[in-house]
């Protein structure tokens, strides 16, 4: 993976910066996630690696699969994404873009799991807690594993910040033995 990354960082900062420059971000991200999904479809990609396809037989479907509403410049980075055999770096492409759009928006994901459902409040004051801690805007997404028996998992791009009891439970286990 790590070599398809490397390979797909210039196309992914080539589209990011063509859409920052358009103020398209948004559009860029639903295209470059619908041909992302397209292609890690079993029987899309046996199609785009096939050497009997035409190239522009592949742009028309790739086109189709994008949608009605790409660009002319859209539409030319698929061509040039084709030309380059480059589709199925396509879902490594959507991870690195996302990654530039998320920190140009000044935005964060953050994942929290907690042993019980949580609460509107509890939710609000997680996420102004962690956008006065991160100087970012958080997109909260919530999820619930009753094996941490309480407290959270706060989980933020690579950061993790662990306050489970059962986190807590094994550490204090270490500590006696």
């Amino acid at each position: 993976m790590a070599e398809a990354i490397t390979v797909a960082r210039p196309y992914a900062q080539a589209a990011f910066d063509e859409a920052r420059a358009l103020g398209e971000l948004k559009s860029w991200s639903d295209m470059l996630q619908s041909l992302a999904q397209a292609v890690i479809n079993p029987e899309v990609r046996a199609i785009i690696t096939s050497p009997r396809i035409i190239k522009s037989q592949l742009v028309d479907l790739m086109l189709a699969l994008a949608g009605d509403k790409v660009s002319k410049i859209q539409q030319s980075f698929v061509k040039l994404m084709i030309e380059g055999q480059r589709l199925t770096l396509l879902p490594e492409i959507v991870i690195l873009f996302e990654i530039m759009r998320a920190e140009a928006e000044k935005n964060v994901d953050v994942v929290v799991t907690s042993a019980f459902d949580l609460s509107e409040v509890q939710k609000q004051k997680i996420s102004e807690a962690l956008q006065k801690r991160m100087g970012r805007e958080i997109r909260l997404s919530c999820e619930t594993d009753r094996k941490l028996l309480g407290g959270i998992v706060i989980r933020a791009g690579d950061k993790v910040i662990d306050g489970s009891a059962r986190t807590h439970l094994s550490e204090l286990a270490n500590a006696l033995a």
